[in-house]
């Protein structure tokens, strides 16, 4: 397929500069497996009533990391950002870099601390030490999360146009968020809250987590026009032994799978079984691994049932995503649906609860 067959038009205003004043206030379009199944306006709280006893939702419990620093070089006081993609180790962080002149290995980094910090908090210093590919290897003079906590800005996506302030530090972040680690927020779970999942419990709906930490490169756009030359970015994840045996628990009764966003659906195909040995198609592993997965159209779903989503951005794999698992025609009839209805869009914009539709000739 080509990546205009994934574009489409939306207006400026659709896109959510600012979260809803409740997080489960937000809308949830129902949409069904097939084009002929009407679509159905929600509220992201009747979402209970929408699964089954005996459903497993699973989540993606990372935590976003205050990612973007601000400073100069040391040494000839010229400003610097970053952006952290990924944490490396302890002292270590792969970031991108932007400054008037690329900064060269050895050179020497000062971020200044945030203003919402403590006064008197000290700057903090790093220096260049390598490449990997379009990213800069850092190495900080102090442990890397501890610098982002006082020196880093929570890094909101490039479309949300403010200065990020302190309600962003607690909405951009989903409330069972506990593995630090993303730069982007997995944002269908911004949705939920704990009278939410108290009524999911109440209605037999299970939960297990995995961690998928979310990168920098959730945001890049997809250069080329043939999508079968495309690269992804990779991502770290980590599936626990509990989840894994939530999913066999929830298969043996008969239950469905829901991801809560495209993160976690990533995570869990990248960790299912080929089916090699008999009996193991579908069988999600326990470990930790590196997902560069990228699902297109014609994509045969191995664990996920239903996923829950936010709208996503025109020519995006995200948007490429949720067509191979609902139906292009599907996704391109919903998409419609919410410009027309003034649905809001993007990370802190409004849901989808999508239903698995199986290729042709399955």
């Amino acid at each position: 397929m080509q990546i205009a067959d994934f574009d489409f038009d939306l207006p400026a205003s659709l896109i959510a500069q600012f979260p809803p004043a409740d997080r489960g206030a937000s809308r949830l379009l129902e949409v069904g497996a097939s084009p002929s199944v009407p679509l159905r306006d929600r509220v992201f709280r009747e979402l209970p009533a929408l699964l089954t006893p005996g459903d497993l939702l699973v989540v993606n419990d990372t935590r976003v990391i205050k990612a973007r620093l601000l400073g100069i070089k040391t040494e000839s006081g010229g400003q610097v950002e970053a952006l952290i993609e990924r944490v490396t180790d302890t002292f270590t962080a792969l970031a991108q870099m932007r400054a008037s002149k690329t900064p060269r290995d050895g050179t020497r980094l000062t971020w200044r601390a945030a203003a919402a910090v403590a006064a008197g908090s000290a700057d903090a210093g790093a220096r260049v030490v390598g490449r990997s590919g379009s990213f800069f290897l850092l190495a900080f003079d102090e442990p890397v999360l501890d610098v982002l906590e006082r020196c880093g800005h929570t890094p909101l996506p490039p479309y949300i146009t403010h200065t990020p302030g302190a309600d962003d530090d607690q909405r951009y972040q989903t409330v069972y968020a506990r593995e630090p680690g993303a730069v982007a927020a997995p944002t269908a779970g911004l949705h939920f809250d704990a009278a939410l999942f108290d009524a999911l419990r109440e209605r037999g709906i299970e939960r297990a987590e995995l961690t998928l930490h979310v990168g920098a490169g959730t945001f890049q756009p997809v250069r080329v026009d043939d999508l079968s030359r495309h690269t992804m970015h990779a991502e770290h994840f980590s599936i626990p032994e509990p989840t894994v045996d939530a999913i066999a628990r929830t298969r043996a009764r008969g239950g469905r799978i829901i991801a809560v966003g495209t993160t976690t659906l990533r995570a869990l195909e990248s960790a299912a079984d080929d089916g090699g040995h008999e009996g193991s198609a579908g069988r999600v592993r326990a470990g930790a691994g590196q997902t560069r997965l990228f699902i297109t159209p014609g994509y045969r779903f191995r664990v996920v049932d239903r996923l829950v989503t936010n709208f996503h951005l025109p020519r995006s794999t995200l948007l490429m995503l949720v067509s191979a698992f609902a139906g292009v025609e599907t996704i391109r009839s919903a998409y419609a649906h919410a410009i027309a209805q003034s649905y809001r869009f993007f990370s802190y914009g409004d849901a989808m609860l999508l239903s698995r539709q199986e290729p042709a000739g399955c």
